[in-house]
C-alpha cells in the first residue's frame, strides 16, 4: 500500500567544520536521475577547487530508486551514510550533495562516516519539508461554458490540478487523495449539476493540503 512521504521544499545549503574539514551540504527536490546528474554537476562546478563531492539520492515514493556515491573516500564512509539520513527521515525525491575541503588531518573510517550523516541532518534541521501523499489521478470532462468556472472551484477548493486539456470538450486532471475520490466525485457533480464525467487514473503522490 502506498505510503505518505516527505520531501524537501527547495535548495538548502549548510555548512559544518570537523577538525578543519569542511563540509558543505547541499539539498534539493528532484525527479528523476536526470535531474540528480545535473546537480551533482553543477556542485561539481561550484566548488571545482574541492576533493570530493559524496552523493546521496531518494527518488519516488515507492523508494525503489536509491543512489549512493563515495567519490574517493573510503568505501562506505560517505555516500551509504548520508542515504541512511534520508531513509530514516522517509525523504525521498531528494538529493544530497556533500562537497569536502580537507583540513589535512584524516579523521578515520569512523570520523567520516559521522561528518558526512551529520552534514546531511544538520542540512535537513534548516530545510523546509512537504508531505506527499498517494493520489489518484481524476479526469475531469466539462463543456467549454463550465470549464472556467469548474477550473476557479478546482484550485479554490485546494485540489492539486495537474494540467488542462482543451479540445471538444474540456479535461481537467485532479490530484485527489486516495480515499477521499468517493467525496470528490459527489464534489464535482454537485459543483456541475451532474454535467461532468469523471474517469479514475493512476496513482500519485501529490503535497498534502494540511
Amino acid at each position: 500500500m502506498a505510503e505518505p512521504y516527505l520531501t524537501v521544499s527547495g535548495f538548502t545549503e549548510h555548512e559544518i567544520e570537523v577538525r578543519r574539514s569542511r563540509f558543505v551540504c547541499a539539498i534539493a527536490p528532484v525527479a528523476g536521475e536526470k535531474e540528480a546528474a545535473e546537480f551533482v554537476a553543477a556542485r561539481r562546478k561550484a566548488h571545482h577547487g574541492a576533493r570530493h563531492h559524496c552523493t546521496a539520492y531518494v527518488i519516488g515514493g515507492d523508494r525503489l530508486l536509491q543512489r549512493a556515491d563515495d567519490d574517493g573516500e573510503p568505501s562506505g564512509t560517505a555516500g551509504l551514510p548520508m542515504l541512511e539520513v534520508l531513509n530514516r527521515r522517509g525523504i525521498a525525491d531528494t538529493i544530497a550533495v556533500v562537497t569536502r575541503y580537507f583540513g589535512g588531518i584524516l579523521l578515520g573510517a569512523g570520523g567520516l562516516a559521522r561528518a558526512y550523516g551529520g552534514a546531511v541532518t544538520e542540512t535537513l534541521d534548516r530545510a523546509g519539508l512537504v508531505t506527499m501523499v498517494p493520489a489518484r489521478v481524476m479526469t475531469v470532462r466539462v463543456g467549454h461554458a463550465q470549464a472556467g468556472r469548474l477550473e476557479n472551484d478546482l484550485r479554490a477548493g485546494g485540489h492539486a490540478v495537474r494540467g488542462v486539456t482543451y479540445g471538444a470538450d474540456v479535461a481537467a486532471e485532479v490530484g485527489v487523495e486516495a480515499g477521499r475520490t468517493e467525496e470528490f466525485t459527489a464534489w464535482v457533480a454537485a459543483a456541475t449539476a451532474g454535467q461532468a464525467t469523471i474517469s479514475p487514473g493512476p496513482l500519485v503522490y501529490v503535497p498534502s493540503p494540511e
